[in-house]
């Protein structure tokens, strides 16, 4: 039957919602002590102490992506904390200064930062997670660039001459054999201006690109003997372009006119070839973000309603960063359980959606409230009403223990049911090999580039659509969807090396067994993207186990995740 899996390989960047607050001025206790001032014995002890706790996931947030865009006077107060309440509340505080809608419980901003995390770990992990990587930090301080010139193979380029730094003459050309590279264009960034141009290169031909000023450092023939192209010498040498290491064409020759002379290149002080200007790029685009100070507003509580339209959720848990976890809620109500009124031949219902994460202690995380509208031609209403609606909202936790409550309300019948559960968001490790939920879903596929990153049920370029009670329909795909994170790396190849065993069974008795290399799956490095997709029909109704099992043969390491799904 393994035949029967169709198997998608898709690069992920989840789309993702984003809540903020932060810290006002003078909101936040500090320590510090005046350089004259000798520290008593109790003194040194409590910054010991303060020391050791930073040795947490509150060390995580602050060294991750989040370091890419705090303040230095934030990150300064923020070491000087000394509990976590302090350290919660300025989490808390940092991002709400960020909220283009202070006081909302969505925020724009923190969830845009959180998808380009996704993206960026999905698309430019190379050996490091992608967040680390140069491309990663840009795309994730600045988006996505209005334009990408990509050459992921490197090879062969033709030059304009009043494009590159090169010596014109007889010896010349107007040809370049490249590395791999990529050039990115902003075309306004606030604060650093008009068309921004950045170039990342692989010089290592490894897949990890780092930045460069120098357009000759991509030049991979610009130290080989006697080659007249491109770039020469060592101009090419170096991450900023040194105009006074142009090599003169006539020290390419040979012989005894031979002087491997130095000159500057007459386009040196042109555009974005003057070093100058590529220096000051340089300094400003790693540079934090200007932020606003927004005042903090209250946030509007609701009082839960008792139990009486029935309904199903599911969590799920996708890991962002090591402090950072996906997780998106999936709501499910009967259709019967629904009023529709007919309007000129259309079946109308409206649900309202109202949902609140909150701490043991009662702090609130998140909220969030939809109107989701169901309309349905009349002469389909009759298999409609016995389906199932879906909706979803995907929300950004630390990892720890939340209480979930979520009421619903029927517009047209007033009829309201409401929901309290426990939920623990996992501490996913840094090092060690583990996994996001594993979800099964009757609709998996994958998106137009338009609809990337953004909207209900989208995990960056895959549309997953959870089955809440994992309950298919022979009329129904059985779709698998599963990431995997810290696999260990051939240190040659820079891919994993890894057995990922497929296998459902049914009353103990296996009906499939499938096995995949980890490094078959495109882009494959650290995280890797389980995606399946199989008929249900070739299933007979009944109770069903799957297992996933990753063997990580560089590691050492297994990692077996395990759910039940019924066919009916």
């Amino acid at each position: 039957m393994n035949t029967f899996f169709k198997h998608y390989i898709t690069r992920w960047a989840t789309g993702i919602l984003i809540v903020a607050t932060i810290v006002a001025a003078g909101a936040v206790p500090t320590f510090a002590h005046s350089k004259q001032q000798k520290l008593t014995k109790e003194e040194r002890r409590r910054e010991k102490a303060i020391q050791k706790e930073m040795e947490s996931p509150y060390k995580k947030w602050i060294s991750g992506p989040v370091g890419y865009i705090i303040t230095p006077a934030e990150r300064a107060a923020f070491k000087k904390l000394s509990t976590d309440e302090e350290r919660d509340r300025f989490i808390e505080q940092f991002w709400e200064r960020r909220n283009p809608n202070p006081g909302s419980a969505d925020n724009a901003f923190k969830e845009e930062f959180y998808r380009r995390i996704a993206y960026a770990n999905e698309h430019f992990a190379s050996g490091i997670p992608g967040w680390k990587t140069d491309r990663g930090r840009v795309y994730i301080m600045y988006g996505p660039p209005d334009s990408i010139d990509s050459h992921p193979t490197g090879g062969p380029i033709a030059l304009n001459p009043t494009d590159m730094p090169w010596i014109g003459g007889g010896a010349a050309s107007t040809t370049m054999t490249t590395y791999p590279f990529e050039d990115w264009t902003y075309n306004y960034i606030p604060g650093l201006g008009n068309n921004i141009q950045l170039e990342f290169v692989d010089p290592t031909m490894t897949g990890e690109y780092h930045l460069t000023m120098n357009p000759c450092e991509k030049d991979a023939m610009a130290q080989a003997p006697n080659d007249n192209t491109g770039c020469q010498g060592g101009v090419a040498i170096g991450s900023i372009w040194n105009p006074n290491l142009v090599m003169a064409t006539n020290g390419l020759t040979g012989g005894q006119n031979q002087n491997s002379s130095m000159v500057t290149s007459n386009l040196a002080g042109m555009g974005n070839l003057n070093e100058f200007t590529r220096l000051d790029l340089y300094a400003k685009i790693f540079q934090p973000p200007a932020i606003k100070f927004n005042d903090l507003k209250a946030v509007v509580t609701s009082t839960l309603s008792a139990q009486l339209l029935p309904f199903s959720v599911r969590t799920d848990f996708l890991k962002i960063t090591d402090d950072t976890v996906l997780t998106p809620i999936t709501v499910q109500v009967p259709n019967r359980e629904m009023q529709f009124a007919n309007k000129d031949g259309v079946m109308h219902a409206v649900l309202d959606i109202y949902g609140q994460l909150s701490t043991l202690g009662g702090r609130i995380a998140d909220t969030f409230e939809d109107s989701v509208v169901v309309d349905v031609p009349q002469h389909d209403f009759q298999s409609y009403v016995n389906q199932k609606s879906v909706y979803q909202k995907a929300v950004y936790l630390r990892p720890g223990h939340y209480k979930l409550s979520i009421v619903i309300k029927d517009d047209q019948s007033g009829h309201m049911g409401s929901m309290n559960l426990g939920i623990v968001v996992p501490q996913y490790s840094d090092d060690k090999l583990s996994n996001s939920s594993l979800i099964l879903a009757d609709d998996i596929q994958p998106l137009p580039t338009s609809e990337v990153g953004s909207g209900p049920f989208v995990i960056g370029g895959t549309k997953v659509r959870p089955s809440v009670n994992q309950t298919f329909t022979q009329t129904q795909n059985l779709g698998i969807y599963m990431q995997v994170y810290n696999l260990g790396l051939d240190p040659k190849t820079h891919k994993p090396v890894a057995n990922i065993d497929y296998r459902i069974s049914k009353d103990g008795k296996p009906i499939l067994n499938q096995t995949e290399q980890a490094a078959s799956i495109k882009d494959a490095a650290e995280q890797v993207t389980l995606e399946k997709i199989m008929p249900v029909h070739l299933l007979q109704p009944g109770k069903y186990t799957l297992q996933i099992k990753i063997t990580d043969k560089v590691k050492n390491e297994t990692d077996t995740q395990t759910t039940n799904f019924q066919v009916e």
